[in-house]
């Protein structure tokens, strides 16, 4: 009875407003909501959620938006951004955001999706000359603190007796059950940044008297721009991509439904690494200089990174979670020096661009993982180096781009790509990759079903396009072979993967989608009779659909009901739904507020669900459930002046299925768990 009157709860908050509406943007968030749902590295994800929010609370002047500056928007491909440009430079200024809709290659979606990054503002005719009064009176200035703490205690942090501690010393974490976090930057025009990161995870000591270094990570960045022949110049802390991402990205990249319509990918200039991720990024230097039609990138990286070390063998993995909370993680503490150079020449005349990179990685120590069936074929060595070569071209409505490389033992990757726009109302994509087994990229990071660059050929097919007025459809198929055994699947296998969205819009205030999603893979399963283990398909049905509705009031109500279905051959259906609300109101300039409630019931992890709930300030959290239960959570923002805002969140998941959750050190004896997240944002 009481689940019954949750679910009647859950949808009477859809209907107890009957106001009028107003507009409304396309809300990039549930774009990335996607992206964790793909499994997409977790940390590009929160590296790509904190560019976004900096990127919406400093919007761009559509009036006085620069090339580079469009080239870094991760949501525009290099030939959105380049059409945008030239759009701009025929009729400036600009009176509207809503005048981007007359750009070639930019459909109603991308446009809806943009649009909270753009503002029209004065055409700025002449830049004064640089001078350091103007820099110090003109400077922007940003501080950022983040707390956050888990209410209910988790083992790692119970009390233990010396004699437990002595034989299990791993079994306590060293430091205080909270997160913290401290950012500052300033910035001056589009010419310079500089900030620095301070962070301790949960778990982590922070000022204790053994250990006085304060946060456990710190980080540093500055960034010059368009200073004469020189294009870009970081120190510090940065992350960079050549080509298609064959021989080196360490940025973003998107999941395969963001490239129905936004494939190409071009050599970028070097970007701040901001985050406070401990992984993914490179420390030292990089620049990039412009003569005439060439660009000319180099950079090099040498830090200390993290990673399983076993005496006689060398290195066997790489540790890239940045936790150091018991003694063993600390003896994995920066144990490894991680060198990295190369450049790269890209030359581009009109609509044509081709590129050469080239990339030399050393480790101080031996790579040598564990020898698995699986991985057999992995790179084993203390340096190695790639080369590749990249191309783009633009020809009436197709545009084609592509690249090669060639690794040290002389194994070629290929990825080539096909677009197709026949108007604003259609496009199509077509993508072939061939990465052999034996191609070996330590830092690439490409289209791919998998994580890694290697082991996979596959064919992908992509389209948006507009049927109807107020209808919009995308969809892909991907099909995927892997030549040889991977992790997971001792044999050689294939996947399936088919994707379809279609979203009718009533106005701009108002839409609702269905989502379906369809998944067949391969892997090793141990058959219960037979005692042996094979390679058996299974695979995964999604399905979701979702209302959005926002008020002239300030309030907005989406209500969302997901399913998934997963069965492995020869054995039972596991299935799963989520029925969720979030409502939330915008209308005061001081105080906005989201809430979200949902019911969830799933009879696995295969079959797990994920809550879409509003996050705070440079925080990205999409957590999963399986089991039965009930999510809620409340967040806030608070204006406190025009530069000053404080940000908070309260959540709580309650399980009616299990005593205990999680396991290890996390592990909470009890039904449920409740976090607290806090943010304050100082601008001068």
């Amino acid at each position: 009875m009481t689940r019954s009157l949750l679910l009647v709860l859950i949808f009477a908050i859809g209907f107890i407003f009957s106001l009028k509406t107003i507009a409304q943007t396309n809300n990039w968030r549930s774009h990335l909501e996607q992206l964790a749902e793909e499994a997409v590295d977790e940390v590009a994800i929160n590296n790509m959620y904190e560019e976004l929010i900096m990127l919406e609370q400093n919007p761009m002047n559509l009036n006085t938006v620069t090339r580079s500056q469009l080239e870094l928007f991760p949501l525009l491909s290099i030939n959105q951004a380049n059409a945008i440009i030239e759009f701009l430079e025929k009729n400036r200024p600009v009176y509207t955001l809503f005048e981007l809709r007359n750009v070639y290659m930019l459909d109603y979606a991308t446009v809806e999706l943009i649009l909270p990054f753009f503002y029209v503002g004065e055409m700025i005719k002449e830049k004064k000359p640089f001078n350091f009064d103007q820099f110090v009176k003109s400077s922007r200035h940003n501080v950022q603190v983040r707390f956050d703490k888990t209410l209910n205690q988790r083992a790692g942090y119970g009390s233990f007796s010396d004699s437990v501690l002595a034989k299990y010393a791993n079994r306590k974490y060293v430091g205080e059950d909270f997160y913290h976090s401290f950012k500052y930057s300033v910035s001056y025009r589009d010419k310079f940044q500089a900030g620095v990161v301070g962070e301790k995870d949960a778990g982590e000591p922070f000022w204790k008297p053994h250990y006085k270094k304060g946060y456990d990570h710190y980080g540093f960045h500055m960034m010059l721009r368009n200073v004469g022949k020189l294009r870009a110049l970081a120190v510090g802390d940065y992350r960079l991509s050549f080509g298609q991402g064959l021989v080196l990205n360490n940025d973003f990249m998107l999941g395969k439904s963001f490239f129905s319509n936004n494939t190409i990918k071009q050599t970028s200039l070097p970007k701040r690494h901001f985050s406070t991720a401990e992984s993914g990024f490179f420390r030292g230097a990089a620049g990039v200089i412009r003569l005439q039609n060439v660009d000319i990138t180099a950079f090099y990286s040498n830090q200390s990174i993290d990673a399983n070390v076993k005496d006689g063998e060398g290195i066997t993995s790489f540790k890239t979670d940045g936790y150091h909370r018991v003694p063993l993680d600390f003896e994995k503490r920066n144990n490894t020096r991680e060198q990295v150079m190369g450049a790269n020449i890209n030359y581009r005349l009109n609509r044509l661009q081709i590129g050469v990179s080239g990339l030399h990685h050393a480790y101080n120590r031996f790579y040598n993982p564990t020898l698995r069936y699986y991985n057999a074929d992995y790179w084993r060595g203390s340096e190695s180096f790639n080369l590749g070569i990249d191309y783009s071209y633009r020809f009436s409505n197709f545009n084609f781009a592509g690249e090669t490389a060639r690794s040290e033992n002389g194994t070629f990757a290929h990825i080539h790509i096909l677009e197709y726009f026949p108007s604003t109302l259609a496009s199509f994509t077509l993508l072939y990759r061939n990465f052999p087994s034996t191609y070996h990229a330590m830092y690439a990071k490409a289209f791919a079903d998998g994580s890694r660059v290697q082991n996979e050929r596959g064919l992908y097919l992509g389209t948006t396009f507009y049927p109807f007025a107020r209808v919009t459809v995308s969809m892909f198929g991907d099909y995927v072979k892997f030549p040889t055994p991977k992790y997971n699947t001792q044999e050689p296998s294939s996947a399936i993967d088919l994707y379809a969205m279609a979203t009718y819009n009533f106005s701009r205030d108002t839409f609702i989608e269905a989502r379906y999603k369809f998944k067949r893979k391969e892997k090793n399963v141990k058959l219960p009779d037979d005692n042996i283990t094979t390679v058996l398909p299974y695979q995964t049905h999604k399905l979701r659909l979702r209302y959005l509705k926002t008020f002239y009031s300030g309030w907005y109500l989406r209500t969302t009901f997901d399913f998934a279905n997963y069965q492995t051959q020869r054995f039972p259906y596991e299935l799963g739904y989520m029925i969720s609300q979030n409502f939330g109101h915008r209308g005061n300039k001081k105080i906005h507020g989201d809430g979200f409630i949902g019911y969830f019931d799933s009879d696995s992890y295969d079959a797990r669900l994920y809550s879409y709930e509003r996050n705070i300030m440079s925080t990205f959290y999409m957590p999963s459930f399986y089991g039965k239960g009930l999510r809620a959570a409340l967040s806030m923002r608070w204006n406190i002046k025009n530069n000053l805002s404080f940000s908070a969140k309260a959540s709580q998941t309650r399980y009616f299925n299990r005593d205990t959750i999680g396991s290890g050190t996390e592990q909470i004896n009890g039904n449920s768990r409740t976090d607290v997240f806090t943010y304050l944002v100082w601008k001068f």
